[in-house]
């Protein structure tokens, strides 16, 4: 089942561009995910497992070196990949 997710990171911390570039980055590493950037969030499409695996990984890795932080998921049981660009 593929799926997509629009994320918001919000490191309540100053010096916050940094750390979400860089979580973005981690996540366009994964070449079973399409990732997709926008000015107020991220869009990641792929399998179901393959998604939820890189999410539960890499907001571990957030949480540990900044753990005040916020994340905001929305998530639809589609892949909507091809929609968010029009």
């Amino acid at each position: 089942m593929r799926i997509s997710i629009d994320i918001s990171l919000y490191p309540l911390t100053e010096g916050f561009v940094e750390p979400i570039l860089a979580f973005i980055d981690k996540l366009e590493t994964n070449p079973k995910l399409i990732v997709k950037r926008n000015s107020l969030s991220t869009q990641v499409f792929g399998e179901y497992r393959d998604v939820m695996d890189m999410m539960d990984a890499e907001i571990e890795q957030v949480f540990k070196v900044m753990p005040h932080s916020a994340f905001v998921l929305k998530m639809v049981g589609t892949d909507r990949a091809d929609v968010v660009d029009k």
